[in-house]
């Protein structure tokens, strides 16, 4: 399996060299909005410490994404009125891995709505700026 790439864009954005619309940040984790969401709200959640992706991350930074993951779901069903949530994580190029630093998709799903194709749009950054604040402010009620 490939190292690490230092320079990936997730990396960039975790050194604070790139921006992002966050929505969570503890010591271990960073939740922001994917900027080609595939469903309002589209969050991403991200170890700090460079993974690549499941392959190489540690057993406990690999839960802790995932349980940030979960708050995150339980913030978005009732932040963007969701009926459902749907996670997805991608390893390797043969998996659908695009950016290579673990990362969880947590997308929240209305009922009968399709989400978009990936990489596909291009969302506003007024439209994804006021969704962020929407979610930090339901993850903040928890």
């Amino acid at each position: 399996m490939p190292s690490y790439d230092q320079n990936n864009i997730f990396a960039k954005i975790l050194r604070g060299e790139l921006p992002c619309h966050k929505v969570y940040e503890d010591d271990k984790a960073l939740a922001f909005l994917d900027i080609m969401p595939r469903a309002p709200g589209h969050t991403l959640v991200l170890p700090k410490a460079p993974a690549r992706n499941i392959l190489d991350c540690p057993p406990d930074d690999l839960a802790h994404v995932h349980k940030v993951a979960q708050k995150i779901a339980k913030a978005a069903i009732g932040a963007f009125g969701a009926d459902g949530i749907t996670v997805q994580q991608f390893n390797e190029s043969a998996g659908g891995q695009v950016v290579f630093h673990l990362h969880v998709h947590v997308i929240p799903r209305k009922a009968g709505e399709m989400m978009k194709p990936p990489a596909e749009f291009k969302e506003k950054p007024e439209v994804l700026a006021e969704q962020a604040k929407k979610l930090a402010a339901a993850l903040a009620s928890d």
